[in-house]
């Protein structure tokens, strides 16, 4: 079975990644579980940092907030934090809940820190244009 693919519509344009639902399925049926509930829907990017990540998926809109509960770290040698790569942010190990995290250059040292369960397949130019406090109209799961 092929893997999935999340669709998120920005007002900058379109970003779609390929979640890695053999290596990481607790993260990536997390992921899936809340997109399809629509708890990500109308959220922003809290947290932009250049040449750095984009960070969403905090219903406080400070990185503060997550869906009420934590899930257990995963860790996969083939998923490593490279361009594009789709974390999950968290505040120490096993604390992720529904923050993630878009990379928009390798950045080697959060590997075995976060969890990585996606890989941008189109519109990383999106990625590298998005500002903070920019909203994440919709997530869908193809």
């Amino acid at each position: 079975m092929a893997n999935r693919t999340a669709v998120l519509e920005t007002a900058k344009g379109i970003i779609k990644f390929e979640l890695k639902e053999s290596e990481a399925p607790i993260t990536t049926k997390n992921f899936i579980t809340l997109a399809e509930k629509g708890f990500y829907n109308g959220l922003t990017f809290h947290r932009v940092i250049r040449k750095f990540m984009i960070q969403g998926g905090c219903p406080k809109g400070n990185g503060t907030g997550g869906p009420g509960y934590t899930i257990k770290d995963e860790f996969h040698p083939k998923l490593r934090h490279t361009k594009g790569a789709v974390s999950m942010a968290n505040a120490g190990p096993n604390s992720g809940g529904s923050q993630f995290f878009i990379t928009e250059e390798p950045q080697p040292h959060l590997d075995g820190k976060h969890s990585v369960f996606g890989q941008v397949t189109e519109g990383q130019n999106v990625v590298e244009t998005i500002k903070q406090g920019d909203k994440l109209l919709k997530v869908t799961i193809v």
